[in-house]
């Protein structure tokens, strides 16, 4: 039997162009995840920042607020034994009252915060009736899943007064409520941005036809309420 040889096959070069992204595009396998992994790991390098990347990351994961607002409540956080205080009660109650007069709300709630713990507590509030003690004391989130009280949280830390519908997310704002508020301006106390020792939240019938000037009264309330 007489043996044929095969001639060999030549491979003709292939003109495709491998399938992988541009630079300085997203790779399809999540390229941009392990970016902000590796990001984050290297922010991360003070026990502080850890603290703080634990309630970043609960609260970022539920679409609580922006990424973007990290550097913010991370200098709250780490400068939180330089932060200015309330002052006493007894001091806050006058100023409260002045404001409550001089905007005609309905209601006056002043909060201490504790952004390391992400807390806050109801320290007085003034009513249609005046003083209210029955909600003194409440304790409660200052990043919940409410997006409109987590919006106004990243707003006041930015130093700015966040006017808006009230919206019902738990004790207090049903307190307000029922003193007739169905619009609020919240402020930080003292107003500067990043420093937060706690804030306050007057209450309107209707809002403001002079939403700025609510906005101007509010911040020279909580600049006498530090200290």
């Amino acid at each position: 039997m007489a043996i044929v040889k095969r001639k060999p096959v030549k491979r003709i070069p292939s003109t495709a162009k491998p399938n992988t992204p541009k630079k300085g595009t997203i790779s399809p396998k999540g390229g941009t995840y392990l970016d902000k992994g590796i990001e984050l790991i290297k922010w991360v390098d003070t026990p502080f920042k850890l603290i703080a990347v634990v309630i970043l990351a609960s609260l970022f994961f539920l679409g609580y607020f922006a990424w973007d607002s990290r550097q913010v409540i991370l200098h709250a956080i780490t400068t939180a034994d330089h932060l200015p205080t309330l002052k006493e009660q007894e001091k806050l109650l006058p100023i409260a009252a002045l404001l409550q007069k001089d905007t005609d709300a309905v209601s006056v709630v002043v909060y201490k915060a504790n952004l390391v713990v992400n807390s806050r507590v109801t320290v007085l509030a003034i009513g249609k009736e005046g003083r209210d003690k029955s909600i003194d004391g409440s304790m409660s989130s200052l990043f919940s899943a409410s997006s409109e009280r987590n919006a106004a949280m990243v707003a006041m830390l930015n130093g700015e007064v966040m006017c808006s519908k009230l919206e019902i997310s738990g004790k207090t704002t049903e307190w307000e409520a029922k003193q007739g508020a169905t619009y609020v301006c919240r402020g930080s106390i003292p107003p500067e941005v990043g420093a937060f020792a706690g804030y306050i939240t007057a209450g309107f019938k209707v809002q403001p036809e002079d939403v700025n000037a609510i906005k101007v009264r509010l911040n020279a309330a909580s600049t006498e309420m530090a200290k």
